[in-house]
């Protein structure tokens, strides 16, 4: 709110604010800074444009007055027109500049402020100027031969909408009460704090020097700022908040309260009736004096009543949209927080796509690795085989060489004729064994191995996201959080999301579990959410899960199954929601009892359908001989009565001797054996095999009570105000019980 109350001037809380024609408000300090001078060039306008068919004012030197402003402040000069004399010519100055006596105004300022506001070039003050500011109000001051302005205009700080200056200057509007009490409120609610304190939060101001416009502490101020020497003249005011003479305070009355408002043209007159031509509050005088006598005028209090429904029904419509940018806003916050979980998860997603990419690559650089090597190794084999072969061949052909060259040398015709013909064949063939080709490699040294790795950089030079809409397919399967997935008694609890990456919208998801015996898949669930719970599962049960996800165009596939374990036992309370209104519950709704002396039944909080159930109601209190009932019942057994007298519950009642089964209202098998205080009563459920067991002190009361029995059944219990009984759960199925006592006859 404090944006309410801040001047667009000063942009300080509001002092003596003001409202101007266009209902903004501004301080009456800064309204006096603002205030310009009407230029010479419009003191010539045309007679049309004078209200009420008035003549244009002849071009006549005036001289300004000034207008008093507040107690040690300057005056401005903002009354040119009092200078003229003729106060009835510009008795309607706001609409000198408007056809629809809106008081706004065209003209552009030619000098401003840093914030766009017009700023009162300072103007000597012409001569007899001091002599026509102390003159009586309304008296004529005498002509100045320095001409002057003809009026004046304010400019809104806010719409930029001028607005001329009546006779009365800046007191010609009107006084802004309300909101000078709401900031005044403001500042009282507000606690200064020092500016100087070393804690945190710092200590509440004492004082506010003026001068150094610190605000001080106690301590600060005796430690900073000491009442002597150079700090004496500084001037030490309350700080803002705390109570004293607030700006206007003249307008306050006894105890606190503000005086009725007075007409600002008749000082003397409260404001009565509203104008609605005008649209503001005027005084009987005002009426009779003729300014509002055509105008349509209504009660003070009953507009005062309309307007106030009228802001009342816009603020709904305020309120609910408020409602709705909070909405909003949490909407904001938590996309931010998806965009930035989605952000890590697409750039886990794209290191690893990249790293994907740098392992194949370095994968295939292996492989072609191994092919230049055997390549290589290939063509050096090749190479060392011929070195070799040619070096054999060439000793051999030397030795024949050398050997037939000493043949040659001798002189012994008979002995050359002898070997000449063998010599001669051994040449020719040793000739024929360097047939062509023998002398040139087998192998080039060049590889014949050239890598295309063009493709393959383009590729990667044009790797980037596609930013495209892709064509809606089915979803891709959901991933299960396996770490969210958990099981609670006979309750499961299963979390799910989509894969990162995945452009495919969702409209929801389809979760499916099993009977916990390895059965059918059953749909338990169909929606948007991502997390759901199942209750009312079998005890001790095995149960496969599955999601799949769906959108327009189909179902997606199924998820991974996964596997939870319901609890062996079964841990559980009474049931406050559907117990008799009569049952007293404590203990964290494990104790039970009863207010009335009749029977009123209480049921448990868990439902069994299958498997071995035992619990356990230990005797807290019993007196006066009641009989109490244990047992089982469906969901809409009849409360106000034992139990076991309707068709929806199976029960042992007892007393302080014997027990008896009943079911129907039919009472079979009368067992010795009765409760006292202190006893502990066993209630065994097999849906196994269909049957109901019950317990005294470990006693079995007679065979199995019940047979047959199938169906969804709850812990019951029926009760007077002469027992009160605790429950025991999450025990064991007992192995070894007594014998059994036999019904008596």
């Amino acid at each position: 709110m404090e944006e309410e109350l801040k001047c667009p001037v000063c942009g300080s809380l509001f002092r003596e604010p003001i409202i101007l024609p266009c209902s903004h408000n501004v301080c009456l300090p800064c309204a006096r800074t603002i205030a310009v001078q009407t230029p010479e060039s419009e003191q010539h306008l045309p007679a049309l444009l004078h209200p009420r068919g008035t003549a244009a004012p002849a071009p006549t030197p005036t001289t300004t007055t000034t207008t008093p402003g507040p107690p040690g402040g300057s005056a401005a000069p903002l009354d040119p027109e009092c200078s003229a004399g003729g106060g009835g010519d510009h008795a309607d100055k706001l609409s000198l500049h408007s056809e629809t006596d809106s008081g706004y105004g065209s003209y552009t300022p030619s000098l401003k402020s840093p914030n766009g506001v017009r700023v009162l070039p300072l103007v000597p003050a012409p001569p007899g100027g001091a002599a026509a500011a102390a003159a009586p109000r309304g008296a004529v001051p005498s002509p100045s031969p320095i001409p002057g302005p003809v009026g004046s205009s304010l400019t809104c700080p806010q719409c930029h909408r001028s607005a001329s200056l009546e006779q009365r200057g800046l007191r010609g509007f009107q006084r802004n009460r309300l909101l000078e009490a709401i900031v005044q409120r403001y500042r009282q609610g507000r606690t200064a704090r020092c500016q100087l304190c070393d804690r945190s939060p710092a200590e509440p101001a004492a004082v506010l020097c003026e001068q150094c416009e610190v605000l001080y502490c106690a301590a600060c101020q005796l430690r900073c700022h000491p009442a002597r020497g150079p700090f004496a003249k500084h001037r030490l005011a309350p700080p803002p908040g705390q109570p004293g003479p607030p700006p206007g305070a003249e307008g306050k009355g006894a105890g606190g309260g503000r005086k009725p408002a007075t007409c600002a043209e008749h000082e003397l007159e409260q404001y009565s009736m509203y104008c609605l031509s005008c649209r503001s509050p005027v005084c009987y005088q005002c009426l009779e004096d003729g300014r509002h006598g055509k105008h349509d005028v209504k009660a003070l209090g009953a507009m005062w009543k309309q307007h106030k429904a009228q802001l009342s029904q816009a603020l709904n419509g305020v309120s609910d949209k408020a409602k709705e940018a909070k909405e909003f806003l949490v909407q904001l916050k938590n996309l931010l927080q998806q965009i930035q979980e989605n952000g890590l998860d697409y750039e886990a997603c794209l290191v690893a796509q990249c790293d994907a990419l740098v392992d194949a690559l370095t994968r295939q650089k292996a492989k072609l690795l191994t092919k230049v090597t055997k390549e290589r190794e290939h063509k050096l084999k090749v190479v060392w085989d011929q070195i070799n072969h040619c070096t054999l061949k060439l000793r051999q052909s030397t030795g024949l060489m050398e050997y037939c060259l000493e043949v040659i040398k001798e002189n012994d015709p008979s002995g050359f004729l002898q070997i000449s013909d063998a010599l001669i064949k051994r040449v020719q063939v040793s000739q024929e064994q360097w047939v062509k080709g023998a002398l040139e490699p087998k192998v080039s040294a060049e590889f014949d191995l050239t890598l295309d790795s063009e493709p393959l950089l383009e590729a990667i030079h044009h790797l980037d996201f596609i930013q495209m809409k892709f064509p809606v397919t089915v979803p891709p399967v959901p991933l299960l959080q396996l770490e969210k997935c958990c099981t609670r008694n006979n309750s499961v609890t299963l979390a799910w999301r989509m894969p990162p990456l995945s452009h495919n919208p969702v409209e929801g998801y389809i979760l499916e579990l099993d009977d916990g015996d390895g059965g059918q898949f059953r749909e338990v669930y169909v929606g948007k959410e991502t997390l759901c719970t199942i209750d009312g599962l079998h005890f001790n049960s095995t149960y496969n899960a599955r999601v799949k996800a769906f959108n327009s165009s189909g179902v997606g596939p199924y998820s991974k199954t996964v596997i939870l374990q319901t609890s062996d036992v079964a841990w559980f309370t009474f049931d406050p929601s559907s117990a008799h209104r009569d049952i007293v519950l404590s203990n964290d709704n494990q104790t039970a009892t009863c207010s009335s002396y009749d029977d009123r039944v209480v049921l448990g909080t868990a439902a069994f359908s299958k498997g071995v159930h035992y619990w356990e109601l230990h005797v807290d209190r019993y007196d006066n001989h009641p009989d109490p009932a244990f047992g089982i019942a469906r969901i809409n057994v009849v409360k106000d009565m034992m139990l076991g007298k309707d068709d929806k519950a199976w029960a042992m009642y007892v007393d302080n001797n014997r027990s008896w089964f009943m079911h129907c209202n039919s009472h079979t098998n009368r067992t010795e054996g009765g409760v006292s205080k202190g006893a502990t009563v066993g209630v065994l459920l097999d849906l196994n095999k269909h049957n109901l067991t019950f317990y005294i002190n470990g006693q079995q009361q007679g065979p199995p009570a019940f047979e047959n029995i199938e169906g969804v059944f709850m812990p019951a219990l029926s009760l007077n105000r002469n027992v009160q009984v605790t429950l025991q759960t999450g025990l064991e199925v007992p192995q070894c019980v007594k014998q059994p006592k036999l019904p008596s006859n």
